[in-house]
């Protein structure tokens, strides 16, 4: 299994939570990506491309394998700080 995926990555679990508050009110993902992850990533909205098992960190790959394309995660915590994930693809 590989999947597709976009990230917003906040140092700060308050900043996550109210990031993932906008993106379920409607705020667009991408452009929040752009404006708010500390991520390399920021730059194109967040996307992270296809990837496959072992490529993410443990608790990134495990959210993934729960969701389904187009959903978006609750924040996960990793030691890089906290995730907001977008599935944006999977095969």
């Amino acid at each position: 299994m590989e999947w597709r995926a976009s990230h917003i990555l906040a140092k700060d679990c308050a900043l996550a939570q109210q990031l993932l508050r906008q993106i379920k009110q409607g705020g667009r993902f991408e452009t929040l990506a752009k404006e708010h992850s500390t991520f390399t990533s920021r730059s194109s909205g967040g996307n992270l491309g296809w990837f496959g098992p072992g490529k993410m960190v443990g608790q990134f790959e495990a959210a993934c394998k729960r969701m389904s394309p187009g959903s978006v995660s609750d924040v996960v915590l990793t030691q890089f700080g906290y995730h907001i994930i977008k599935l944006t693809g999977c095969k």
